[in-house]
């Protein structure tokens, strides 16, 4: 049985749009966030002068659907914040910031080093961002203690940072089977289609909300359709390399985690395609609509 987790948001200012905190209960860490023009009221809390990690977020004018996420540490977050602010050498894309620290003061710069690290190893594994970070600081030796202590206060914030918006360090799981969905995720049956004017399957499952194609599925060999969303995904994710060439053949690299069932069929398809419908139940040969549908169905008229 899952166990639950009381995620604790205090609206500083009242407002749902201002800064805010977040954090579990028996755990030290604290979330603090807001938009880029409130940095003032960010700053005159006493977390900011703490060493801690933070993370700038702001739109990606060249993939609407990948945020640019820069991950960073220091001794005094507030000192960084404002020289990131500068006119002259801040950064210019970010418009919302969310900084991590220890309500016990007990980080360190090594911990926070190695915060840093791990965050930038997540992001990067993930992609659900365009990471902004030019380079990739290896991990910080620390004691074994302390390494055990970093990897749960991480955790911790991978739980509460994507009720805040931000996503980036969630991981990518594909049960192929029922023995290893994890405890606490709606998982759901396993999925196929076939790929069109091509020999392939591709196998996905609905995995909290997000479809996850299976590393070894098959995608079409070239992007046909005329819109350019997916089609700016398909080329992305061939350039990435999780669209991979095996044998002649497109494939997916590595297990892939779509916002939708129909973006992963337009890329699976190479064109637009309603995933909805054309993502059928292995066993059962239900439509990805029909199986949502069952699980809450409409009720039944007055006759």
């Amino acid at each position: 049985m899952a166990t639950g987790k009381q995620v604790r948001l205090f609206l500083v200012d009242g407002s749902p749009t201002g800064v805010l905190t977040a954090e579990i209960m028996n755990w030290t860490g604290r979330l603090v966030s807001g938009s880029r023009s409130e940095l003032n009221d960010l700053l005159a809390r006493g977390e900011a002068n703490s060493p801690g990690v933070y993370f700038l977020l702001g739109e990606n004018p060249e993939d609407p659907d990948r945020r640019l996420l820069y991950v960073g540490e220091a001794d005094d977050v507030a000192i960084r914040l404002r020289q990131h602010n500068s006119a002259s050498t801040g950064k210019e894309f970010w418009s919302r910031v969310i900084f991590l620290t220890s309500k016990d003061a007990n980080l360190t710069k090594a911990h926070v080093r190695y915060l840093e690290s791990r965050f930038i190893a997540l992001a990067a594994a993930t992609d659900r961002c365009a990471l902004e970070n030019g380079n990739r600081p290896p991990t910080v030796n620390l004691p074994e203690a302390d390494i055990s202590d970093m990897e749960y206060f991480i955790s911790q914030a991978q739980i509460v940072l994507p009720v805040l918006g931000l996503d980036a360090f969630r991981g990518r799981l594909l049960p192929t089977s029922s023995e290893r969905t994890p405890i606490g995720e709606h998982v759901s049956p396993l999925f196929e289609m076939k790929v069109p004017a091509e020999e392939g399957v591709a196998q996905g499952r609905d995995i909290n909300g997000e479809f996850v194609v299976a590393a070894g599925s098959r995608a079409r060999s070239s992007w046909t359709g005329s819109g350019q969303n997916y089609g700016r995904l398909y080329d992305r994710l061939r350039k990435s390399g999780t669209l991979d060439v095996v044998e002649g053949v497109v494939v997916f690299a590595d297990d892939h985690a779509f916002a939708s069932p129909s973006a992963a069929a337009a890329v699976v398809s190479g064109r637009n395609a309603n995933g909805r419908i054309t993502w059928r139940d292995s066993n059962t040969g239900q439509t990805f609509a029909q199986w949502q549908e069952q699980l809450a169905p409409p009720i039944p008229e007055e006759s």
